[in-house]
């Protein structure tokens, strides 16, 4: 059994390892994002044990799915949320009419000039959960959630791709096909 905290401390090493700095250990994501588990169980022994016990218990348990494992249970990486260059091999889909992005108040301003930008990720990255994506804002500020009319930008040429753990991602969101969400809206004008 894995207590709550040691799962949060294995998943942000997980996520740093595999979306971000692989070369931190000494490892290289192979084609689509992915690693050996015996590899990165090595590689991550010197930071403190991770047994296979523990590192199926984070991917299985992990509240946003960040993680899977192969379907032989070889290999594993990230699904989304990559800084390293990797292609993860997503096919383009047709998204929802509307999905939601979360992010802080004080980012308004930037996003209704530029719209929503990758910044050093490799897409922008969206949902349909309201509470995760006032979740996923609040790590930033007082949280606020965009609506995207994503059925138009679809229709309009730009392409989306759906992840296992339902995460949406697009390249970039221009300003003309966002808007306040319904309760974002009710927040801003009750002030």
């Amino acid at each position: 059994m894995i207590s709550r905290g040691e799962q949060v401390r294995v998943s942000k090493r997980l996520s740093y390892v595999l979306r971000h700095r692989p070369d931190s250990v000494g490892l290289e994501l192979g084609e689509g994002g992915w690693v050996t588990v015996d590899a990165l169980l090595h590689a991550l022994a010197s930071g403190g044990v991770v047994s296979r016990d523990v590192l199926e218990t984070v991917v299985r348990e992990n509240d946003k799915q960040r993680f899977e494992m192969s379907a032989d249970g070889l290999q594993i990486r990230a699904r989304q949320g990559h800084s390293v260059a990797v292609d993860l091999g997503y096919e383009p889909a047709t998204p929802p009419e509307s999905l939601l992005h979360g992010t802080a108040e004080r980012f308004l301003d930037s996003i209704f000039a530029k719209g929503l930008v990758k910044g050093k990720r490799h897409h922008v990255h969206m949902g349909t959960d309201r509470a995760l994506m006032v979740s996923v804002g609040g790590r930033h500020g007082k949280p606020v959630v965009l609506e995207v009319a994503a059925g138009r930008m679809h229709a309009d040429g730009h392409a989306f791709f759906v992840t296992g753990n339902g995460v949406w991602l697009t390249e970039h969101v221009p300003a003309k096909y966002l808007t306040l969400d319904a309760s974002s809206r009710s927040q801003a004008a009750a002030r």
